[in-house]
C-alpha cells in the first residue's frame, strides 16, 4: 500500500517507478483520501481498514500522521535517484516487525505492538 500527500496523478507516476508490472501494490492512496485541516493534508491511517498494531508508516516526516506516531519509521525524503537504496536497508527492520506480529499472532509471545 502507498499513502501519500501528493496529487493522484503524481503517485500513479511514482507507482509506476515502484511497481511498473502492478503486482506489489495494491493499494494507493492519495491527497484526495487524506484529511484537510488549515491547508495541511495528514495521513490517518485508519482508512486504510487495517488492524494498526500490524501496520507501520514509513515516511520523511512524521507530520503527516500524528494521531499515529507510534507507527511511524522516519525515511530520509525520496528524491527520484534510482540508486537510492534506504529501503533495502530497512528490509530486515521490516522482517523483524513481520515475524514479531506473526508470532503474537500465534501467541507464543508479546510480539511488536507500535
Amino acid at each position: 500500500c502507498i499513502f501519500t500527500t501528493a496529487k493522484q496523478d503524481y503517485a500513479k507516476k511514482v507507482l509506476d517507478v515502484l511497481d511498473p508490472k502492478k503486482k506489489l501494490i495494491r493499494l494507493c492512496l492519495s491527497q484526495q483520501d487524506c484529511l484537510c485541516a488549515h491547508g495541511c493534508y495528514w495521513k490517518d491511517l485508519t482508512r486504510l481498514g487495517r488492524d494498526l498494531a500490524k501496520t507501520v508508516a514509513l515516511d520523511h516526516t512524521i507530520q503527516g500522521f500524528p494521531a499515529q506516531a507510534d507507527n511511524w519509521i522516519s525515511v530520509p525524503r525520496w528524491w527520484g535517484d534510482p540508486r537510492d537504496e534506504e529501503l533495502l536497508h530497512l528490509a530486515p527492520l521490516l522482517g523483524q516487525l513481520g515475524q514479531a506480529v506473526r508470532t503474537r499472532e500465534m501467541g507464543m509471545g508479546r510480539g511488536w505492538v507500535p
